[in-house]
C-alpha cells in the first residue's frame, strides 16, 4: 500500500493534507476514506433491511396458507440454491473480468435494480394478486385461494432471488475492490455493526406487524432498496483494473470459460476443505427456517422473538467494531477455525431443550441470557468472515473463487433444504402431530455444524503447512510461480501473559461448575426433592469433578509446552491460541450463571427432571470443552513453536 504526497486528489476530488491511501488505481485522503465508508454502509443498511424481509416473514405466510414442511423447505431453500448454484458462479466470473465506465461489479447491481425491487413488492401483494386472477379467471376460481397464493409467492419469490443473485454476488467483492487493504478489518467491524443495526431496527419494530402488515413491510423494503441502494451505486467509484493473469479473452467466453472456472476453482485441496466446510455449514443452518415455530413451541410470542433477535444484533453490534481490532491480530482464519470448532458445543447445549419444557418467560429470559453471552465470540467470528476469504482466496479472482464456494454450498444447501423439511416432518410424525418436533433442530445442526469444523481444521492444518501465519499465499495455478504473492499482514503470536489470564478463567469454569453443586443440591435436600438430589450426587458431581480433573492435567501440558517453545524444543502437544482462548473462557464462564439460574428455575417450580437434564448437560459440557481444547492442541501442535513474537509482515502495509 503506497502512501502518496498530501497534494494528490483521491476519487472525489479532495486534496487536503495529510495521508493519502492507494486502493489498487484508487486514491484516498481522509476526508475521501470516510466518505467511500459511508456510502459502502449506507448501501449495506439498505440491503440488509431489503434482505430481512422474504426469509423472516414467508415461513410465517406459508404456514398460515397450509403449506408443508418439506415443500416449504422446497421454496425458501431448494429454489434459490438452484440459482445460487447456477446465476452466482456465472455473474462472480464474469465481473472478475469485466471491465466498464462504471467499473467491473456496479454495473451488475444497477441493471438488476428494478426487476428485484419489482418481484420483492410483488411478494407482498400476492394476496391482492390471488383475489383479482380469480376474479377474472374463471379457470382459477377451480383452486383454493391458498394453493394459488402459494404458487405466486414461489414464482415471485424465484424471481426476486434471480435478480438478487446479481447484486449479492458482487455486492461483497466490491469491499476488496475499494477499500485499502490496511482499513479492511475495520471497515468490516463497521460493516457488521450496521447490518446487525439494520436487523436490530427491523426485529424490534417492523417484525411483530409481519403477519398484519405483509404488503406495507415489502413495499416499503423494495422502496427503500430502489432509493438507497441505488444512490450508493451512483457515488462509489470504482479504479481501473489490469487484465486477468495467464487468460486471454477466448478462456473466458463459452465452454472454455466453464472449463476455466473449474480448472482454477478447484485445483487444490485447500479450496476444497473451505469449500467443503462452508457447505456443511450451510446445511446446517438451512433447519433455521423453522427457528421461528420452534420460539413459538417453547412459548414466545412474535414480540418476544423479534425483541430476542434485536437485543442479539444491538449486543453483537456492540461488541463488534471492538472485536475487530483482533481480526488482523490474530488471523481471521483462525478466528473462524476455533469459532467453527467450540460452535458445535453451543449447538449440543442447546439440545437439552428437547428434554425439558419451562414456562415461556423464563424461557425468553434464560434464551435471553444466552444470546447476550454469545455475543463477543459471535461478533468475532462474524467480523472474520470476509477477511478470511480475503485472506486465503486470490485478489485477481476473489469473485470466481467465492462464487466457486458459493456453487458447491448451494448445491448442499438445495439438497439440505428439503430434506431439513423432511426431517421435521418425520420428527412430527414420531412425536403424534406435535410441534414439539422443531426442537430436534439443535440435533440436525449439532451434527451438520461437526462436520464442517472438521473441515476447517483440515484447512487450517493446510494452511499452516503451506506457511501459515508469516509465508502463506494462495495456490494459482494459472500463475508460473505456482502462488499468488499478497500482503501478509501482520499477526500476534500466543503470550505467555494472555495464556496465564485465560486459565484463570478456565479454572473459574471448572471450579464455578463444581462449587456449584453442593449448593444446588442444599436447595433441592431444603424442598424434599430427592429424586434430583440424588442424582446430583451420583451423577452431576462426579461429572464436573472429572471436567475439573482433565482441565488441570491439560493445563499443565500446555504450561509444559510453553517452556520447551520458549527454551527452542519440540512441543507434545501444541500451544492454542491466547486470544481465542480468553474469548471462549469468558464466553463459558458467564454461561456457568446461565445454568444455575436454569437450575434454580427448575428446583423453583419443582420440576426435578429438569434440574437433572441442567446438571448432567453441564457437566457433559464441559467435559467437551476440555477435549476440544486438547484437539485445537493437536491442532496447533508442529506450527505454534513460538511463544511471545509477533509476526511482521513482509509487505508494509502502512508508514
Amino acid at each position: 500500500m503506497q502512501i502518496l504526497s498530501p497534494e494528490e486528489p483521491d476519487v472525489a476530488g479532495n486534496t487536503g493534507g495529510g495521508r493519502v491511501y492507494h486502493c489498487g488505481t484508487l486514491t484516498y485522503t481522509k476526508i475521501g476514506l470516510f466518505l467511500i465508508f459511508a456510502w459502502l454502509l449506507w448501501g449495506d443498511f439498505c440491503f440488509t433491511m431489503m434482505e430481512a424481509v422474504a426469509p423472516s416473514i414467508l415461513p410465517l405466510k406459508l404456514k398460515s396458507l397450509g403449506c408443508s414442511n418439506w415443500l416449504m423447505g422446497l421454496i425458501l431453500t431448494t429454489a434459490p440454491g438452484i440459482l445460487n448454484m447456477t446465476v452466482c458462479p456465472y455473474v462472480s466470473f464474469k465481473s472478475d473480468r469485466y471491465r466498464g465506465r462504471w467499473g467491473r461489479r456496479i454495473p451488475f447491481i444497477i441493471w438488476t435494480m428494478p426487476f428485484l425491487c419489482g418481484s420483492l413488492a410483488l411478494m407482498g401483494l400476492s394476496d391482492d394478486l390471488c383475489g383479482l386472477l380469480q376474479r377474472n379467471s374463471e379457470f382459477l376460481r377451480n383452486f383454493a385461494p391458498a394453493t394459488i397464493t402459494i404458487v405466486l409467492i414461489a414464482v415471485f419469490l424465484i424471481m426476486f432471488q434471480f435478480f438478487n443473485m446479481f447484486v449479492g454476488s458482487v455486492f461483497y467483492y466490491l469491499f476488496n475492490d475499494v477499500v485499502p487493504a490496511q482499513f479492511l478489518a475495520r471497515f468490516m467491524g463497521l460493516f457488521r455493526i450496521v447490518g446487525a443495526g439494520a436487523g436490530a431496527l427491523y426485529n424490534f419494530f417492523i417484525f411483530q406487524f409481519a403477519e398484519s402488515h405483509m404488503r406495507e413491510i415489502f413495499i416499503g423494503a423494495a422502496a427503500l432498496y430502489f432509493i438507497g441502494f441505488g444512490m450508493a451505486c451512483l457515488m462509489i467509484k470504482e479504479g481501473e483494473y489490469p487484465p486477468p493473469e495467464g487468460e486471454n479473452d477466448n478462456s473466458s467466453k463459452g465452454l472454455k470459460g466453464i472449463m476455466t472456472f473449474f480448472r482454477e476453482s478447484f485445483s487444490h485441496k485447500f479450496y476444497w476443505f473451505r469449500f467443503l466446510a462452508t457447505s456443511f455449514a450451510a446445511a446446517a443452518g438451512t433447519i433455521y427456517m423453522f427457528g421461528l415455530f420452534f420460539n413459538r413451541e417453547m412459548g414466545l410470542s412474535l414480540d418476544q422473538t423479534g425483541k430476542t433477535s434485536a437485543i442479539n444484533s444491538i449486543a453483537t453490534m456492540a461488541a463488534m467494531y471492538f472485536m475487530s481490532i483482533f481480526v488482523d491480530r490474530w488471523h481471521p482464519l483462525r478466528i473462524c477455525v476455533y469459532g467453527a470448532v467450540f460452535g458445535v458445543l453451543g449447538s449440543f447445549m442447546s439440545m437439552v431443550w428437547i428434554f425439558v419444557t419451562i414456562p415461556g418467560n423464563y424461557f425468553f429470559w434464560l434464551n435471553l441470557g444466552n444470546v447476550v453471552i454469545g455475543a463477543f465470540l459471535g461478533a468475532l467470528v462474524l467480523t472474520a468472515g470476509l477477511p478470511c476469504e480475503m485472506r486465503i482466496f486470490p485478489q485477481s479472482r476473489f469473485g470466481q473463487f467465492c462464487s466457486a464456494q458459493a456453487m458447491l454450498r448451494s448445491t448442499f444447501t438445495v439438497i439440505s433444504g428439503i430434506l431439513a423439511g423432511l426431517f421435521i416432518d418425520v420428527a412430527r410424525i414420531l412425536c403424534n402431530g406435535s410441534d414439539y418436533a422443531y426442537r430436534f433442530i439443535f440435533l440436525w445442526i449439532t451434527v451438520f455444524s461437526a462436520i464442517s469444523a472438521l473441515f476447517m481444521i483440515k484447512l487450517y492444518i493446510e494452511w499452516s503447512r503451506m506457511g501459515g501465519d508469516k509465508h502463506f499465499h494462495p495456490p494459482a495455478p494459472w500463475s508460473p510461480k505456482g502462488i499468488e504473492e499478497m500482503p501478509l499482514v501482520p499477526i500476534v503470536g500466543p503470550q505467555t501473559k494472555w495464556l496465564n489470564i485465560s486459565f484463570l478463567l478456565f479454572d473459574g469454569i471448572m471450579g464455578l461448575s463444581t462449587l456449584s453443586v453442593p449448593m444446588l443440591m442444599w436447595l433441592m435436600y431444603s424442598k424434599q426433592q430427592m429424586f434430583a438430589f440424588k442424582w446430583y450426587g451420583l451423577a452431576v458431581l462426579p461429572l464436573c469433578a472429572a471436567g475439573w480433573r482433565c482441565w488441570i492435567v491439560l493445563k499443565q501440558k500446555i504450561r509444559h509446552d510453553v517452556a520447551a517453545a520458549k527454551a527452542g524444543s519440540p512441543l507434545r502437544n501444541g500451544i492454542p491460541h491466547h486470544g481465542m482462548l480468553i474469548i471462549l473462557g469468558s464466553k463459558f464462564l458467564l454461561a456457568i450463571g446461565v445454568w444455575v439460574c436454569q437450575a434454580l428455575v427448575t428446583i423453583s417450580l419443582n420440576m426435578e427432571g429438569g434440574s437433572i437434564v441442567f446438571g448432567i448437560a453441564n457437566g457433559l459440557t464441559n467435559l467437551l470443552l476440555i477435549g476440544t481444547l486438547y484437539l485445537m492442541c493437536r491442532v496447533e501442535r508442529g506450527f505454534s513453536v513460538a511463544v511471545d513474537e509477533k509476526y511482521e509482515a513482509i509487505d508494509n502495509l502502512s508508514t
